[in-house]
């Protein structure tokens, strides 16, 4: 077991959306380790979900994995629903649920493609938070700390993506700046929203690159190479914290080994 780096964390109930695999799934099991309560998420459970569950457990934490699809609004009540009935309530969400769905330039977006990008980057996001509004107010009241929403940006949220993610990359500005608002709103509420931004990770998004590709990625990022999905959990750990992060919000926290320097 991983020694408490983050000691609140312990028994804190954190649901984490999209969170099988990548950076989801590595802070998923940073949580864990921490000996809290975490929520995984996915459309369908993973092949050996038994296996991850009982690995998180093993490591000191309790999990449970929660199927859902929230490219639809429904599905986000759902989650945060299922979520609640069997931990009792949320002190941290993590809207980590998104992704490139695919690549088309301007010319061959159509409507399909527009609403797919938007539901899975943006609706996701929206409709879970407003889901667990409720019961991140409750836990801020129960504990008199205050609850958490971390969200995951993009690097491509500043330097607009890549080729054909013209729509990746706006959606993961709209998560980058729709906080904006919520901290104006609900700080009130005892909750904190934060962002954590990744650059280029090693993780299946960039699974169709060759090595060509990536070395010459590579050498555009100062530290020479990809991120790796668990040396991003450590920031999620410290927004989750009240006690390191209790007096932080509205923030974006770039995880890019220099790649972008806002």
């Amino acid at each position: 077991m991983a020694p408490f780096i983050f000691p609140d964390l312990k028994d804190k109930r954190v649901l984490i959306t999209g969170s099988t695999m990548g950076i989801g799934l590595a802070t998923a099991q940073a949580f864990a380790q921490q000996g809290a309560k975490v929520g995984i998420n996915g459309r369908k459970a993973p092949e050996q979900v038994d296996t991850l569950l009982a690995d998180m457990q093993a490591a000191g934490g309790e999990a449970a994995f929660f199927a859902g699809d929230l490219s639809h609004s429904a599905g986000c009540a759902q989650l945060v629903a299922d979520f609640v009935a069997h931990f009792g309530g949320i002190d941290v969400l993590i809207n980590n649920a998104g992704g490139l769905v695919g690549r088309k330039p301007l010319e061959s977006i159509d409507d399909a493609f527009f609403d797919a990008v938007a539901d899975l980057n943006m609706r996701s996001m929206l409709m879970t938070t407003q889901a667990a509004l409720p019961h991140l107010r409750e836990s801020a009241k129960q504990s008199g700390q205050t609850a958490s929403v971390i969200s995951v940006g993009s690097i491509a949220g500043y330097t607009g993506g890549g080729p054909g993610a013209s729509l990746y990359g706006a959606a993961k500005a709209w998560v980058h700046n729709v906080q904006k608002n919520w901290v104006d709103f609900h700080t009130k509420d005892g909750i904190r929203f934060n962002i954590v931004s990744p650059g280029t990770v090693d993780t299946a998004f960039h699974a169709d690159k060759n090595e060509e590709v990536r070395q010459r990625i590579s050498s555009g990022i100062p530290m020479g190479r990809f991120g790796l999905a668990a040396e991003m959990a450590p920031a999620f750990l410290f927004f989750a914290s009240h006690a390191c992060s209790g007096y932080v919000t509205g923030q974006i926290l770039d995880v890019n080994g220099g790649q972008f320097m806002p």
